[in-house]
């Protein structure tokens, strides 16, 4: 029996108690008999081959369970349970003999579930249990029914005879005329007339499928059944709709799949009611014109069938209901319009067919989630209609080829449907009319402005004669007579003879009222008091005189400030008092205030009244420790909060109310603790106000503070826990009420998992997660149903053994804990945002999208996509170039850094370069002054002649495997010491490796050498033990020349290049062998080139030959590289290799070209880059960016404007790849 298999519930006498009781084999529980008060009871998946006989003491037991056991008989305990109502024992063993006839001779017992065991015979005893409302004996090997059940049971509301060997009906079923409920599916009733259905007046659902009905034995009559709305004929021999169901206007669903149905009669319109029809697995070649008619129809089933384009009518678009439209495997090429107008309409299935194409305003279905048009091979998907195209309007950007190659200034084809609009002449005039009415109008208007405005100016208005009297200056009025005083009754605050003796008299603020203080404390004033002081007087008229103060104390409350202000002003109405309340501040009284007191003012610390307001009290936070587990959803686990709880393969997370701590353990996953924080992020956030802080806690590294909240620190290391934490599966119980009593059944969870669908409103339930109880009321759940609750959450929790710190949290629909919502898949309050458009934006810019649209142009610059690729410069161009660069060049020092210094490179090492060292090359150029013509004629006359300025340049060359450790320290040593020499003729210039520009790489003239590795220290003449392997290849211009070492493998050889291979020897006269490998379409020149700089590299100790591809050696050159292999012989690509980058780094989208000398490190992680070889365009998008999407229309626009088709191919690169002069033809191959 496992653990979450029973589930007890006890209502007793005091309250309610809930238990849990697991078995595997063991004896049954005794304590379960003691539970007398126990009413509902559920042992399924126990494996229980008996009744225990404790069951039989539970004399008020009402519901008994027993599914999925392997019962073979009842026994004769449950005889004895009078109260029995419920007995459900599907899915056992049971036969006949296993029923004992006790069992029905329950008064009270209703429902009765015998299905899927093995009877043959029904019970006889069940004639007996006469109040008996629900019967199942489905899935049995029985017969036959005795004729005297249907006469003693004749309450029945649900009776399942499915999957039995009924060959006929007894007669005396008529008498059930309160059946709602008939399933008869799978048994062979061919003989069975059923003449016994029309007598059934409260039928609503009847299932006949597989039962051999044919149109001989089809009952007739079923049109007096009113309440008929479930009729399922499906699997039988009916070659038409019997005529008695078109008679049934009540139907809502009407199952006649795996008929022989060939076709349907007009009169269907008589089922304005139905809402589903299956149709499937019959012979239909068309539907009837009337099908319009059926408004109320939802799902529409018509699978397998012959039909065609011509058999769906026409008008089946006035099913304004209709939701599922199911054709699969017909003959369909097409289908009508109509259909795409039913705006409900959300599955559409046509797999199987022979469509050629679909409507266009199929894309206008504002529902549609599901369109299956598989195995359609003709099929041609209709363009989506322009104002579709929406989605693309967030960029406000053409995306047409011809809008393209307009801003890019290239030449747009003329479009086919472009025509000249033609004029409407009969619009046109009403247009002018109304422009012409609108000018009348804005005249009038405008003609009186200007009137008034000359009467004005004239004096000739209706107040010309009012402005020449002459009028005298108003006089403002006293500020008493500004005061309205309101209609108040002061009487019930103060007494009546209040300011009517002459004398002082003082109040005190206590909850908003002013309490009168007696006359031996007046002056002695409490810090955090307020106080109200009236002094009377006779004047000198003998009359009444009063004055006003009331007094502030420096730590006095809000409240007693404001109610001291509006009391004294109340009490100055009252008295009739003209003169004016005078506020005076503790330690800053005026002194005719100081002067009512004959013995001054004294300060008394505190406060003797109490204030109005309530007091807040702070939160206190019980300490709560969590272990986070899962990687796709983390559920949080409530532990012990000490330090042996934690676990170095977990998170924890630790709640001790303003400080929040995430630790994480060492072997712990990385997803677990990012998604813990979010957690945290969440519980501050929503739970504490943003009031808490969230500290990160890493194992061994943890605060002192983590440590007290534990307790204290361990005395040892934390390690793995020697055994896994027990999962404890949560259970959910929901609060009902039952029979005059309370209920708590078990809400049975789908596949183990909490899904927040279970949770309805109008209901209250407990969620047991064994260290933690969650009480969560529904928003329309009634009030007796939520004390209930709180009080059964309360008994839940003290009746199982559970930890100490394990509480019980009332959790409101809508204000739940985020704990609370980790016990849940998929609980997740994301709010859609737009973050595109601000609160400022909308107010400044309006809300209307498509006026912002039309109005704000965004800028893009896409016009290096549609430009020509720049031509490869030719070889004379080239030493043109090197030479004017080189006159130039007055010298170049070259330096490398050793170590933590840079020394000077030896002249023998110019040109070759490491991929581990950073090189400084200091180059100092003429730069020639320009004279003018008038200086020119008197050269001369001068003494001597102004010498040229010059401009050093500095070059720093740093590999591609190196740190940036070199370029800081180029940074504060050398650099310093060249700008205190050159001052503002300095220029610095940091290059990569295989980015250097064309001007650098002409001072080497072609001999550009990249070696991998480091280079010795102190240079020299290097042993080398290694087989070395190299590349000469030139990129877009001769100048960009360099020869680099790969790896040493003979895939990697091209006929139109040439490589250098060394092989190194262990002897001591000869170091190896260097073969200069000539391609086949290789040009003489770089042959040429190539055995320069294998004499350059390799000295007087290597044996240098020069080899024709197809003349290669056996014994060394293909050994060295690998062995023989096939190998390219095309490099069409270096012709029109061309790379894009698609950024936004100028506030607005553009594509620019990188020149034609390129590698892979181009590639940026925060771009979109496309690549074109000549055969395939790529797409690469860095795992930084965000313009995908624009990028990839982008690209569709470039492949549409070259002259040869190519393949187009995305590649989602995510990492850069470490392999050295990764070029066009090493990309990737498309993906199919």
């Amino acid at each position: 029996m496992t653990e979450s298999a029973v589930t007890i519930m006890v209502a007793g006498s005091v309250g309610w108690e809930e238990g849990v009781l697991g078995h595997d084999g063991d004896a049954f529980p005794n304590q379960v008999g003691d539970m007398s008060g126990l009413r509902w009871l559920r042992l399924n998946k126990t494996k229980l081959q008996k009744i225990p006989e404790e069951i039989s003491k539970l004399k008020k037991l009402e519901h008994l369970t027993i599914m999925h056991n392997d019962l073979v008989g009842l026994g004769d305990s449950l005889g004895s349970l009078p109260a029995l109502r419920t007995l459900n024992c599907r899915h056992n063993e049971l036969n006949d003999d296993g029923i004992p006839g006790k069992i029905f001779n329950h008064e009270d017992l209703s429902v009765v579930d015998l299905s899927h065991n093995k009877l043959v015979d029904v019970p006889p005893e069940l004639e007996n249990a006469t109040n008996v409302i629900v019967l199942n004996l489905s899935h049995n090997q029985i017969e036959m029914i005795p004729n005297q059940l249907f006469i003693n049971l004749t309450d029945i509301f649900f009776l399942d005879l499915s999957n039995n060997l009924f060959e006929t009906l007894p007669p005396q079923m008529r008498r059930l005329t309160n059946l709602q409920t008939l399933i008869l599916n799978n048994n062979p009733l061919v003989h069975a007339q059923l003449r016994q259905l029309p007598a059934l007046l409260s039928l609503q659902t009847l299932h006949m499928r597989d039962t051999q009905r044919t149109l001989a034995n089809f009952p007739s009559g079923l049109d007096t059944l009113t309440n008929l709305q479930d009729v399922d004929l499906s699997n039988n021999d009916l070659p038409r709709v019997p005529e008695t169901l078109y008679k049934v206007s009540s139907l809502k669903r009407l199952n006649l799949s795996g008929n022989q149905i060939t076709e349907l009669s007009l009169v269907i319109d008589t089922w304005v009611n139905m809402e589903t029809l299956n149709l499937s697995r019959n012979k239909l070649t068309a539907l009837p014109s009337s099908l319009h008619k059926l408004a109320s129809l939802k799902k529409l089933y018509l699978n397998s069938n012959l039909l065609d384009f011509e058999g769906i009518p026409a008008n089946i678009g006035k099913l304004h209901n209709l939701e599922i439209f199911s054709a699969t495997n017909n003959q369909l090429e097409m289908i009508p319009e109509g259909l795409c107008r039913c705006g409900k309409l959300k599955r559409l299935l046509l797999n199987g067919n022979k469509l050629i194409t679909l409507p266009d305003i199929l894309h206008l279905l504002p529902e549609l989630e599901t369109l299956d048009v598989r195995d359609n091979p003709g099929l041609m998907m209709p363009p989506k209609p322009a104002e579709l195209k929406k989605n693309l309007e967030f960029y406000n950007i053409d995306f047409s080829l011809n809008n393209q190659l307009r801003l890019a200034g290239a030449p747009t084809a003329p479009s086919a449907d472009q025509s000249p609009q033609q004029k409407d002449p009969v619009a046109r005039k009403l247009r002018l009319r109304k422009r012409r009415d609108g000018q009348q109008e804005s005249e009038k208007v405008l003609k009186g402005m200007r009137d008034v405005a000359k009467d004005k100016a004239d004096g000739a208005g209706p107040e010309s004669s009012d402005s020449q009297e002459q009028k005298e200056p108003l006089k403002p009025k006293r500020w008493d007579e500004h005061l309205t005083r309101p209609q108040l009754n002061y009487n019930e605050i103060f007494d009546e003879d209040v300011g009517q003796i002459p004398g002082i008299q003082c109040w005190e603020i206590e909850n908003f009222v002013p309490n009168p203080v007696e006359e031996v404390l007046i002056g002695k004033f409490y810090e955090a008091d307020c106080y109200i002081i009236l002094k009377t007087f006779i004047d000198e008229s003998n009359s009444m005189g009063w004055k006003i103060w009331y007094w502030i104390g420096e730590h006095c409350t809000l409240d007693k400030k404001a109610c001291a202000a509006i009391h004294a002003v109340n009490l100055r109405n009252l008295l009739g008092a003209e003169c004016r309340c005078i506020r005076e501040e503790m330690g800053d009284e005026s002194d005719e205030f100081l002067d009512l007191f004959e013995n001054g003012v004294s300060y008394i610390e505190g406060g003797r009244t109490s204030s109005g307001f309530y007091s807040v009290e702070n939160a206190e936070y019980d300490i709560k420790l969590y272990r986070a587990t899962g990687v796709q959803t983390v559920f949080m686990e409530r532990c012990l909060p000490e330090f042996l709880s934690l676990d170095s393969r977990f998170v924890f997370m630790l709640d001790t109310g303003v400080n929040i701590y995430i630790w994480v353990g060492k072997t712990s996953k990385a997803v677990t603790k990012t998604k813990t924080r979010l957690i945290a992020e969440k519980i501050n956030k929503n739970e504490r106000k943003g009031k808490a802080e969230i500290h990160m806690e890493v194992q061994d590294k943890e605060s002192a503070a983590f440590w007290r909240g534990l307790g204290g620190a361990p005395p040892m290391p934390i390690v793995a826990a020697t055994l896994a934490p027990i999962e404890y599966l949560p259970r959910m119980y929901k609060v009902g009420l039952g029979m005059g009593y309370l209920e708590l059944p078990q809400v049975e969870i789908p596949k183990g998992k909490l899904v927040q669908s279970l949770l309805q409103s109008k209901c209250v339930y407990i969620l047991d997660c064994k260290t933690d109880l969650f009480v969560w009321i529904g928003k329309k759940s009634t009030r007796l149903i939520r004390a209930a609750a709180l009080k059964l959450s309360q008994e839940l929790n003290l009746m199982l053994i559970r930890p100490d710190y394990c509480s019980v949290t009332r959790c409101l629909e809508g204000t739940e804990s985020q704990v609370f919502k980790t016990k849940f898949i998929g609980w997740d309050d994301v709010i859609p945002v737009d973050y595109t458009r601000t609160a400022e934006s909308m107010d400044r810019r309006g809300h209307d999208l498509k006026v912002i649209m039309e109005r704000d142009k965004p800028k893009t610059d896409l016009s290096a996509l549609f430009m020509p690729r720049q031509p490869t410069m030719t070889l004379d161009e080239a030493d043109q170039l090197t030479t004017e660069w080189n006159e130039d060049l007055d010298g170049m020092e070259a330096f490398v850094l050793e170590g933590k210094k840079f020394v000077r490179l030896p002249d023998e090492e110019l040109g070759i370069f490491h991929t581990q060292d950073c090189y400084v090359f200091l180059c100092r150029y003429w730069v020639p002054l320009e004279k003018d013509d008038d200086d020119e004629e008197d050269d001369d006359e001068d003494e001597d002649p102004e010498a040229d300025d010059y401009k050093c340049v500095v070059y720093f060359w740093q590999g591609r495997d190196t740190s940036n450790m070199g370029w800081l320290t180029f940074t504060f040593s050398l650099q310093k010491k060249f700008e205190t020499l050159f001052k503002d003729r300095l220029e610095v210039v940091r290059t990569h490796q295989q980015q250097e520009n064309l001007k650098f790489l002409s001072h080497f003239k072609r001999q550009f050498i990249i070696r991998r590795g480091k280079r010795k220290v102190g240079g020299g003449e290097v042993k080398r033990t290694d087989i070395e392997f190299f590349h000469l290849r030139a990129n877009g211009s001769p100048i960009a020349t360099r020869c680099i070492q790969i790896k040493p493998d003979a895939s990697l050889l091209n006929s139109f290049f040439c490589y250098i291979l060394m092989v190194p020897f262990d002897s001591e006269d000869l170091m190896g062998v260097v073969y200069v490998w000539i391609g086949s379409r290789a040009e003489h020149e770089e042959a040429t080139l190539a055995e320069k700089i294998a004499y350059k590299m390799y000295k007087d100790n290597y044996t240098i030959q020069m080899i024709s591809e197809g003349e290669e050696p056996v014994n060394f050159f293909w050994v060295g590289i690998g062995g023989k292999k096939p190998h390219d012989t095309e490099a069409k690509f270096m012709q029109h290799a061309r790379l894009f980058r698609c950024s936004n780094e100028k506030g607005y989208f553009t594509v620019s070209e990188k020149c034609a000398d390129f590698c892979q490190d181009d590639l940026a992680d925060d771009d979109v880059m496309i690549l074109d070889n000549g055969e395939n365009v790529f797409l690469w998008v860095g795992k930084k960016t965000n313009e995908c999407r624009t990028s990839s229309t982008y690209c569709h626009s470039y492949v549409g404007q070259l002259p040869h088709p190519l393949s187009w191919s995305q590649e989602l690169v995510r990492c850069h790849t470490p392999e050295l002069a990764t070029t066009a033809s090493q990309v990737p191959r498309p993906l199919n």
